[in-house]
């Protein structure tokens, strides 16, 4: 039987920052990138904010990988239009703060930028999305530029696209609950905030043991139960918000259809007002 987790963020603020932990990052990662992590240090990042309403309602994670590859995790709830910018101004501040001027291009720290959203972000029915930068011939189709041999041996590589940024795009609200696979198993923690006891994805039974809500401390505990009250409390003032945007546009509708004499019946069906409330505008 599942048991009830903290959530991905808290645990990133709180928990997975701890060497003991990295096991579970480890696990989440190399299930998205189908290939092994080992996570060698946390780095220093954007600095969050530890209010009990955080400002931004977003927190991130940097970590350096066994080959000094960086790895740049964030979570997201509030939705943001300008989203893919803040995610390219995020991949490319990193290259420049790690790139020493006296270094060579070659030098250039390899970025991967994990971005896990609770919010519609754009267009799109898949709840899971890669992107990498490729250079296609304009003349000959499907033709890819490739390193040569000697560019290959050197940088350690094989493919153009490993020495620029590349990108993951979780949108957890979109995820039907539908276990296909092992990333899957990942997806639905974010979105449930609990594990079933089938799932075998990598880092998930020690997620199952160290997110356990009942095994915080209590001070942590008390903590974590307000936080969760106060992201109740926000959905609560924005849905009332909405309704309230709603009604109003309602009523303006209604007062422009009396105004041109619509039988009262019709303006009930169009603005979801009541009678009662429409002979009130007259």
């Amino acid at each position: 039987m599942s048991r009830k987790l903290v959530s991905f963020d808290w645990a990133m603020k709180k928990i997975l920052r701890q060497k003991a932990n990295f096991g579970i990052l480890e696990g989440f990662l190399s299930e998205l990138f189908r290939f092994d992590i080992k996570i060698e240090e946390i780095l220093e990042s954007e600095a969050n904010q530890d209010s009990e309403d955080d400002k931004f309602n977003r927190v991130d994670l940097l970590a350096k990988d066994e080959y000094g590859e960086l790895i740049l995790i964030e979570v997201q709830y509030d939705g943001q239009q300008d989203y893919f910018h803040r995610m390219l101004y995020g991949a490319s501040k990193l290259i420049c703060d790690y790139m020493e001027k006296s270094d060579e291009y070659q030098k250039v720290k390899k970025v991967y930028s994990v971005n896990i959203v609770y919010f519609a972000l754009a267009k799109g029915s898949d709840y899971l999305y890669y992107g990498k930068t490729q250079f296609e011939g304009m003349n000959q189709e499907n033709e890819i530029f490739k390193l040569s041999n000697h560019q290959q041996k050197q940088f350690g590589i094989k493919e153009v696209h490993q020495i620029f940024p590349e990108y993951y795009v979780i949108r957890v609200n979109k995820f039907d609950d539908i276990v296909k696979n092992s990333i899957d198993e990942w997806i639905y923690f974010l979105k449930n905030e609990k594990i079933k006891d089938n799932f075998k994805a990598k880092g998930l039974d020690e997620a199952n043991d160290i997110l356990d809500v009942m095994k915080l401390p209590e001070e942590a505990k008390a903590i974590y139960d307000r936080k969760i009250e106060n992201k109740r409390y926000k959905k609560s003032l924005l849905h009332s918000a909405r309704i309230e945007g709603e009604n109003k546009r309602n009523i303006e509708i209604a007062k422009n259809l009396l105004n041109a004499n619509i039988d009262i019946k019709v303006i009930v069906q169009t603005t979801g007002l009541s009678m009662e409330e429409i002979e009130k505008l007259k």
